[in-house]
């Protein structure tokens, strides 16, 4: 018999719904928009939709293995642990993701007369699998044996049951918070996110030296590269800011579970925080369609072209901005 749902699943269930529903559309459209516009086809916005897809599997997958957990169907260790398990490669994708196109913008400053020979699509793209085989490799660690099948195990054989032990399936009865704490959060979220503020100060303050330069007849070229790159890169730290503010309660709340045990966590506080990490999906696409005006326009012609069945003005197909010439 399915276990019955209060009143307070119920709402959960709704605004996770809801989530779903926005971000879903939401990140296709941005993998769309790369598609149609020739202009968004630079290794930044190739590292963009590789974020973008983590984020349509949010939608798609997590959110309603959530809604699964949440429920909370008894099943077996190992299947509750592999529902559990892509939320933390997704997680890492996107923090990947994100540090890609952070090392991508101070290039794109840092050396702007090399980036083209530097930064490649074969490298691009190299840069982006090597990203999706690490999400793999640290979010599976538990299925490799990091997680709480001995205690479990134990538990289970002081009842007299014998076999694989069946559970509620619940995220931190199979995921060992040692992991989540020490590994996933010390090693694989704290330092990326920190790593990627320093860049981004440097990004602007390379920027910022390059603006206050005296305007000569002949830098016409650079003070406009410079003011994209500003917009750009003003933009994609408000990606980092969201993505930092949305997952660091959670893993505040995970360290709070390892190194005080005995602490109380209100439910309305782990179900916000929860709400926070699903909801990063769908804020992306508000954030390019309200900050990049090459997302503006595509999205917009999108949406009369296939929607509206009204033709929009063709697309301003700038070809991607050169570096400043000598």
């Amino acid at each position: 018999m399915p276990p019955s749902i209060s009143a307070f699943q119920a709402a959960y269930i709704g605004i996770e719904v809801l989530i779903a529903l926005v971000s879903v559309p939401g990140n296709v459209l941005v993998i769309w928009a790369v598609k149609v516009n020739q202009a968004l086809r630079d290794a930044t916005f190739c590292f963009i939709v590789s974020l973008a897809v983590a984020d349509v599997a949010v939608g798609a997958l997590v959110i309603p293995l959530a809604i699964l957990i949440n429920i909370g169907p008894r099943t077996y260790f190992h299947t509750c642990l592999m529902v559990a398990c892509p939320v933390l490669i997704l997680t890492q994708s996107s923090i990947l993701a994100l540090l890609a196109i952070a090392v991508d913008r101070y290039l794109r400053v840092k050396i702007p007369l090399r980036y083209k020979t530097v930064v490649t699509p074969r490298r691009a793209a190299v840069a982006i699998a090597g990203c999706w085989i690490l999400s793999f490799v640290v979010g599976l660690t538990p299925l490799f044996g990091w997680n709480k099948l001995g205690e479990v195990e134990r538990a289970w054989a002081a009842n007299g049951s014998e076999g694989e032990p069946v559970i509620e399936c619940e995220f931190e009865k199979v995921i060992s918070m040692e992991y989540m704490v020490y590994f996933n959060f010390f090693v694989w979220v704290l330092p990326p996110l920190l790593l990627m503020v320093l860049i981004y100060l440097e990004v602007f303050y390379l920027i910022r030296k390059q603006l206050n330069k005296k305007v000569s007849a002949s830098s016409g070229d650079p003070q406009k590269y410079y003011g994209k790159e500003l917009k750009i890169a003003k933009s994609l730290a408000l990606i980092l800011f969201l993505f930092a503010l949305s997952w660091l309660p959670l893993h505040i709340l995970n360290c709070i579970t390892l190194f005080c045990p005995s602490c109380r966590k209100p439910s309305i506080l782990i179900y916000v925080a929860i709400f926070l990490t699903h909801g990063n999906s769908a804020m992306n696409p508000i954030v390019y369609a309200f900050r990049i005006q090459k997302f503006r326009v595509t999205f917009l012609k999108i949406w009369n072209d296939h929607f509206r069945c009204r033709p929009a003005p063709p697309v301003d197909e700038d070809p991607p901005e050169e570096g400043p010439h000598d």
